[in-house]
């Protein structure tokens, strides 16, 4: 269903040029439109940031520096940023517009991708990077969403909006964590880090993702896919795909290596190594078709909106820095049953009989019958006899090791347990399952701008962690986030004001300035938002400022000096004399000229500045007589005069001018002359 018929903004012409035709996109920070530039009559796209944000000094920094970060990379894989400005309430970029769709699309709708394929997108990819590495960023939110491909199949690098200097302060807050967890690596989760390596543990995940039609790492929830971004390597395609190349396992494990000084440095180095891996495929490992591969859609895909980057995922790094508490492969130990061996067979650690040797040897001969016609003894009933002590060392040492190996795994294992996950959970949900645990539970709260009121923030243990089967485990409670009150600040003046936001946790916003009668000039009229509503600690309060009462600037222009300056105190001015004098028409010692102008508004109180006149600037009017009109009218107008012409007959010679010539007039004066 086509929404854009309800976007206030299609239809509407941006900053007089750009005329915005239909909605595309919609993400956390800004809405992307196809318009048109009417200046230039080509189709591009419009990101316009969301009105709500516009009125924050970061968000409008940080989508400003996306423009200035993104026109730094003229690269053709790169899309490009033509144009940014303000109109109203409305912050813009106008970018280049591809025709086509996003990298999901085409695995939503392929599943997936041949590798000739996938190389063919991640080679533009890195390529795109590599600029940016170079010039010393970072995109830090490097997915599927972000890579377009164009109907003339170019491929190209979007959203650099989260871009970053390499040498700029990169760490995170754990409420600030940017990019999709699918694609984050392990440095960006644990503290926020983001270097050129960080890039390419993203291209790691997305060539996986093409070559197995599948993400690497999933899980029902954020906090799982980040615990195993952080504990697991990333599995080899050939895995999921049987049969692929093992250059191509290579080049996955070599881009998502969890230690970033494993990857390449940057997307150039790996861009080198994916060329040269590439070089070494044969025709038919590089068209493999996966088992995942779909059927290609028919017709063209439609563009997507990319998903948000702001996900909520502080809250889950918690749980993913200590994992999940549930068992793994690495707890469960096997012993090895010798063949043939069944279930009940006891397994020895060793075998102090030499059975091994004993079952191989021949049976030894029954011994002759006794003359006597008596039974024969038994066959190896001697040595059977002969073995039963054995027998019985056997068994005691076989007891004796299975109590010392429970001894062992009870000091070591068995009075502990892992400390359940509980994180995000309801704090009655958390404590019923701690309970049932046999954990004991203490509870703290504090403020968290990221985890709903009432639910779990954090543990003590943290989750997965060893802790005994009697013990106690602290759980952090969120609060919800810390809101702060804005004061009323009415009257305040401007700089009391702002102290008064920063003691308050708050941080001053635009100021407007506008006349009022009741409020003194410099003080607070208002505040947005109004005072007594609730903001998180560290938002912007925007400001209106008080001018003073408004006043009509009197006409002093022409009037005597201390005539001017008596007029303009009167009205509740201040004057300043200019230390400059000019040449006027006005008379020596009267007013040249003022500022603010006649006619104009200012504040009772306001400076009016009066620029004193020297008197006329007299020239001598040049001899015209004779001339044609244009030689005359030329002449006088270099000497500083305007031209009057009349014309007696229909001739074009002058015959007559006034003032003569040699006499003197005020230079900008008019000299009339007559034709004939």
């Amino acid at each position: 269903m086509d929404t854009t018929t309800k976007d206030q903004l299609v239809g509407q012409v941006l900053d007089g040029r750009y005329r915005v035709e239909a909605r595309v996109a919609i993400g956390g920070m800004a809405t992307v439109y196809r318009a048109m530039d009417t200046r230039l009559d080509r189709v591009l796209a419009l990101k316009v940031m969301h009105t709500s944000l516009s009125a924050d000094e970061t968000f409008v920094t940080r989508f400003i520096r996306e423009a200035k970060s993104a026109a730094r990379l003229a690269h053709p894989n790169v899309v490009g940023v033509f144009d940014q400005g303000t109109d109203g309430t409305y912050v813009y970029l106008a970018m280049e517009y591809v025709e086509g769709c996003t990298l999901r699309d085409v695995l939503r709708d392929r599943g997936a991708l041949r590798p000739r394929a996938a190389l063919d997108i991640l080679e533009p990819v890195l390529a795109a990077l590599g600029a940016a590495h170079r010039a010393g960023l970072v995109h830090r939110d490097v997915k599927p969403e972000n890579v377009l491909i164009g109907d003339d199949g170019r491929v190209k690098v979007a959203d650099f909006g989260l871009v970053r200097a390499v040498d700029s302060q990169t760490s995170a807050t754990t409420d600030s964590i940017l990019g999709t967890v699918s694609y984050l690596a392990p440095e960006q989760i644990e503290d926020g880090t983001a270097t050129p390596r960080t890039d390419l543990y993203s291209c790691g995940v997305m060539l996986y993702e093409m070559l197995t039609g599948a993400k690497p790492h999933s899980g029902a929830s954020p906090a799982q896919v980040l615990y195993q971004h952080l504990n697991k390597d990333m599995p080899a395609p050939s895995a999921a795909v049987p049969g692929m190349a093992a250059a191509l396992d290579a080049l996955v494990a070599r881009a998502t290596a969890r230690a970033p000084e494993e990857r390449p440095a940057d997307a150039v180095a790996l861009l080198s190594e994916v060329r040269t891996a590439r070089a070494g495929l044969t025709d038919e490992e590089l068209d493999a078709v996966p088992p995942q591969a779909k059927e290609a859609g028919a017709g063209a895909v439609d563009i997507a909106p990319a998903e948000d980057a702001g996900q909520d995922i502080a809250a889950a790094a918690h749980s993913a820095a200590a994992g999940t508490g549930s068992q793994t492969e690495a707890d469960t130990y096997v012993i090895p049953r010798p063949a043939g061996a069944t279930a009940a067979d006891p397994v020895p650690d060793a075998d102090p009989l030499n059975r091994t040797a004993l079952l191989s040897a021949p049976p030894a001969e029954p011994p002759a019958a006794p003359p006597d016609g008596g039974p024969a003894p038994a066959a190896g009933g001697a040595r059977r006899r002969g073995l039963q002590p054995r027998w019985v060392l056997v068994t005691l040492g076989v007891l004796l090791v299975a109590l010392v190996g429970a001894g062992v795994w009870y000091v070591n294992s068995g009075q502990f347990i892992r400390t359940p996950a509980v994180l995000d959970q309801t704090e009655s949900k958390a404590k019923k399952e701690l309970a049932d645990a046999g954990l004991d539970v203490k509870v703290e709260r504090d403020y968290s701008e990221r985890v709903k009121r009432d639910h779990v923030i954090s543990t003590d243990p943290k989750p997965g962690d060893r802790i005994r089967k009697t013990g106690s485990v602290t759980l952090t409670v969120s609060r919800g986030p810390h809101e702060v009150k804005i004061p009323d600040l009415k009257g305040t003046p401007l700089s009391d004001a702002r102290r008064k936001l920063e003691d308050a946790g708050l941080k001053p916003g635009t100021v407007k300035r506008r006349f009022d009668d009741e409020t003194a000039q410099g003080s607070v009229i208002s505040t947005d938002p109004a005072p007594g509503s609730k903001r998180r600690p560290g938002a912007a309060v925007a400001l209106t400022v008080s001018k003073g009462t408004e006043l009509k600037v009197p006409d002093v222009v022409g009037d005597d000096q201390s005539d001017a300056v008596d007029e303009l105190k009167e009205a509740g001015f201040k004057v300043r004399i200019a230390s400059e004098r000019v040449n006027s028409e006005h008379d020596k010692g009267t007013i040249a000229r003022q500022s603010p102008t006649d006619g104009s508004t200012a504040a009772k109180g306001d400076t009016v500045t009066l620029t004193v006149s020297k008197g006329p600037d007299m020239v001598e009017v040049p001899d015209v007589e004779g001339s044609s009109e244009d030689e005359a009218t030329s002449k006088l107008e270099q000497a500083g005069f305007e031209v009057n012409v009349r014309r007696i007959f229909f001739g074009d010679t002058v015959f007559n001018q006034s003032p003569d010539s040699g006499e003197k007039a005020p230079r900008g004066s008019e000299v009339t002359i007559w034709l004939r």
